[in-house]
């Protein structure tokens, strides 16, 4: 699916995700991206099955953590990569708007994903996404992209 940008999306919960621009990188759609963040919010434990992702902390302050691991804080000038395959979340650990750069790589229907992740957040209000919708784009994207920390009967 093509997309004319910048697409901004939100999630009423005090994330708002900006896709800049795409490039092609070593035969795959690279994403540029950027990110705003209120303080305490950020999205819950997910993993990206099939992309990189990585992010450049522009300011504010990060706080990251891989599935299994101790928390990492992350202040401007530092970055975070988060391989395929690797379950991980970060969050606005400041007291100002997080405000990252960075990449996913390869696209794949990312877009497509956390636009209808986002609009189910909001039919929920919180940061799981509305039951209903949770299960339906976990199970259709279930070789793209994880929630491992939703419920084990909603994710299959």
């Amino acid at each position: 699916m093509k997309y004319e940008f910048p697409v901004i999306i939100e999630n009423g919960l005090g994330e708002k995700l900006i896709f800049r621009s795409s490039v092609m990188e070593g035969g795959e759609e690279k994403l540029i991206v950027e990110n705003f963040v209120h303080p305490g919010a950020g999205p819950i434990m997910h993993t990206h099955l099939q992309q990189d992702e990585e992010l450049f902390v522009v300011s504010g302050e990060m706080t990251y953590q891989i599935m299994g691991e101790e928390p990492v804080v992350a202040r401007a000038g530092d970055k975070a990569l988060f391989k395929r395959g690797v379950p991980h979340k970060f969050w606005n650990s400041g007291s100002t708007e997080l405000n990252c750069t960075g990449y996913i790589k390869p696209a794949h229907s990312i877009i497509f994903f956390l636009s209808a992740i986002f609009e189910a957040q909001k039919k929920s209000g919180k940061p799981q996404p509305e039951f209903f919708d949770g299960a339906y784009l976990i199970h259709r994207y279930k070789s793209e992209y994880d929630m491992p920390e939703m419920p084990f009967l909603l994710r299959k």
